[in-house]
């Protein structure tokens, strides 16, 4: 039973990897997120993008199993993300920084048409549209990661970011 409003935020981000909604995250997730990145934004699967993103993938799916998949099932449950992950989170969100940074990386690359290091806002509310944020959610998150002004989202703004949606303290 989930036994803190840390971990109640914890155990709804739990959607947020669960793509297909099964009640469990697993390899798949990660590779049907991939496959609508690619989609929404016109990125063959075997252009360098796309093998970045599948690979960028593959190397979070790794780093979330061993943070949290307890019974070595391949499958991550509700209680085993909010078991396992909420501790090693909050120990230690700059190693869950790292095993996302390959996979948001080339998500921003896919998104950023101009291949200048950052997508627009705009372009960054369509990567979080594609992943499940509702729209009024998906517009107010892409403007505050564009923490400079610049109409940009960067790697060195979304990590963190992303690091701290996760690692939310106690």
């Amino acid at each position: 039973m989930v036994s803190s409003e840390y971990e109640r935020r914890i155990a709804a981000r739990f959607a947020t990897f669960d793509q297909d909604g099964n009640g469990t995250i697993d390899r798949e997730d990660f590779s049907v997120a991939a496959k609508a990145l690619l989609a929404e934004f016109a990125t063959p699967a075997r252009s360098d993008k796309g093998q970045a993103l599948y690979a960028g993938a593959e190397a979070f799916w790794q780093g979330m199993a061993g943070m949290a998949d307890r019974d070595g099932d391949q499958r991550i449950t509700r209680e085993e993300f909010v078991g396992g992950a909420v501790k090693r989170l909050r120990d230690n969100p700059d190693r869950f920084a790292e095993i996302a940074r390959p996979f948001l990386h080339a998500a921003l690359a896919v998104a950023d048409p101009d291949g200048d290091g950052a997508a627009t806002v705009e372009d960054a509310v369509r990567v979080l549209r594609v992943l499940g944020v509702p729209e009024d959610g998906a517009r107010a998150i892409a403007a505050s990661l564009d923490t400079d002004g610049d109409g940009k989202v960067g790697e060195q703004e979304v990590v963190p970011a992303f690091a701290r949606y996760f690692t939310v303290p106690e």
